[in-house]
């Protein structure tokens, strides 16, 4: 286990790119259910935080002020060309990312695969707006700040840094709608764990990223356009069949390890067409592998631990570079 703290004899600096969400949300003084998110400026957080000025230098970038909900492609390449900047800034030492929860999860997976910076690059964000009693938006950033600094985060890929947990971002996931402890990993474990400005890292994200990342050479030309059908008991083929006709990919959200009727495999199975098929599981922990029970004529990429959400970032992003339904497979054993 590898520790470490902010303080050190030289003074660092860290760059925020902040985005809105929650953590920047504005209501009524002292409650948590009823907001606006993406109201404040990051600045108005970091007056909880006072003593982080004393410790690290602070550069504010704003990309945007949105509900996550709202986060597009464009913002998140618009992230890439800021932090590519940042990394050949040698007077940077790391990056911070402020974001909205509810899509946290999907944005530190794309810019896990589109980020060509080996600088620390710690997201965060918060599960009540910073008017509310409690906030929790202070002490995330003041760890994110912290973990951004530390050198030990180094060449780890995209981090996330939420109540005193350190989370990959090819792993993290929202659980909880209420609780400030909002995320999880699963099977994985996080990364490690933060007290006030000390990290203490466990291991070291495995899977291929940021600058090992064939996606963080080049901007594709365009998108694919990838949805995720949900399997569920009486889910409609047809819908299923509509999807397969109108989109470049489809990612099957299936139950258990990526399981279904047979009205649906008989859909998947008799489909002649280009739409390419990934098959994940709608669960936090498990898997989904090659199937002969469900998927005898293997239309179907299984996912392995990817969640459908992610599992379409990564299929759109393959199929956004024309990449074959081989090389597509490989990938999900790679990322």
């Amino acid at each position: 286990m590898t520790t470490s703290s902010i303080n050190g004899a030289k003074k660092k600096k860290v760059a925020i790119i902040s985005t809105g969400g929650t953590i920047a949300g504005s209501g009524r003084i002292g409650e948590a259910g009823m907001y606006t998110a993406g109201v404040l400026p990051v600045d108005a957080i970091l007056e909880g935080i006072p003593q982080i000025r004393d410790q690290i230098d602070l550069d504010m970038i704003s990309v945007c002020s949105k509900d996550s909900n709202d986060i597009t492609p464009e913002d998140l390449f618009a992230i890439k060309e800021i932090a590519e900047d940042l990394e050949y800034d040698d007077s940077v030492d790391g990056i911070v990312i402020t974001h909205g929860t509810d899509t946290l999860e999907e944005t530190a997976f794309f810019l896990n695969l589109i980020l060509n910076v080996s600088k620390p690059v710690v997201m965060t964000g918060a599960m009540r707006p910073a008017t509310a009693t409690s906030a929790d938006g202070p002490m995330n950033l003041y760890q994110a700040i912290a973990l951004a600094a530390n050198p030990d985060a180094k060449g780890m890929g995209v981090l996330a840094v939420l109540s005193d947990t350190i989370y990959s971002g090819r792993d993290l996931t929202k659980v909880n709608s209420i609780k400030t402890d909002a995320f999880e990993v699963g099977d994985p474990g996080p990364i490690g764990y933060m007290q006030d400005g000390n990290a203490y890292l466990i291991h070291s994200p495995y899977r291929r990223h940021t600058t090992y990342s064939w996606f963080a050479r080049s901007v594709p030309d365009h998108l694919a356009n990838v949805q995720i059908f949900y399997v569920h008991a009486g889910c409609d083929p047809k819908l299923l069949q509509y999807m397969l006709d109108h989109y470049d990919g489809v990612v099957l959200a299936g139950s258990g390890s990526g399981n279904y009727a047979k009205d649906i495999q008989e859909v998947i199975e008799n489909y002649e067409g280009n739409c390419v098929i990934v098959r994940t599981s709608r669960l936090l922990e498990g898997a989904a592998f090659e199937s002969p029970v469900f998927d005898p004529k293997r239309k179907t990429i299984a996912a392995h631990r990817l969640s459908p959400h992610k599992a379409r970032i990564l299929l759109l992003l393959a199929l956004s570079y024309n990449m074959d339904r081989d090389r597509i497979a490989r990938l999900f054993k790679e990322y």
